[in-house]
């Protein structure tokens, strides 16, 4: 394990690094069909463009990005984030992205989700952790469900996609509901 920042059972996290804007990271956020239910793939993304990317995360205070990595073969699969990290509302944003189309549907989104949840509670002493998804995106939803998060809300027609808008749907947990948040297991 390269770096590891989270260690999990099949995954870990580790910090992104320059070596993965060589890999498949930047041709993920290039591909309709990776990012259909994100607001990637309207602008074309450069290595130049992920490389800038990468290096900015380092010192920021109000994003924690990690790569998604399978302990078995150390390939970088996929992307999870806390950002617009509040320090003074103790709350954060989640959302991920498994672009290595081969791993989805294998539990590795639960399993960095989980990783990430209990790193932004127990380490950060977050109070709230927050997603949204477009209201066609199951997956997301399924997850969101599954990690025990609550749905808050509809913000009506708030992503242009495919030549129409969608509905996102809100979810949210807080950490004294994540302890005692019952787990499905079909996410």
């Amino acid at each position: 394990m390269k770096n590891a920042f989270l260690i999990g059972e099949q995954i870990y996290l580790r910090v992104l690094d320059r070596s993965d804007a060589e890999g498949d990271y930047q041709q993920w956020l290039n591909d309709e069909e990776t990012c259909e239910f994100l607001e990637h793939h309207v602008y074309p993304y450069p290595k130049s463009s992920a490389y800038a990317y990468i290096e900015s995360l380092y010192d920021r205070k109000d994003i924690i990005m990690l790569a998604i990595v399978t302990k078995e073969n150390d390939v970088h699969i996929g992307n999870i984030t806390l950002n617009a990290i509040s320090t003074l509302h103790k709350s954060a944003e989640f959302s991920l992205l498994i672009g290595n189309k081969e791993c989805k549907g294998k539990g590795y989104a639960k399993e960095a989700s989980l990783l990430m949840l209990k790193h932004g509670f127990y380490t950060m002493n977050l109070n709230r952790i927050w997603c949204g998804t477009m209201d066609t995106n199951m997956a997301m939803q399924n997850l969101a469900l599954s990690l025990g998060m609550q749905k808050e809300g509809c913000k009506r027609q708030e992503v242009y996609k495919h030549g129409k808008y969608y509905d996102t749907f809100q979810y949210s947990i807080l950490r004294d509901e994540f302890d005692t948040a019952p787990r499905r297991t079909n996410a």
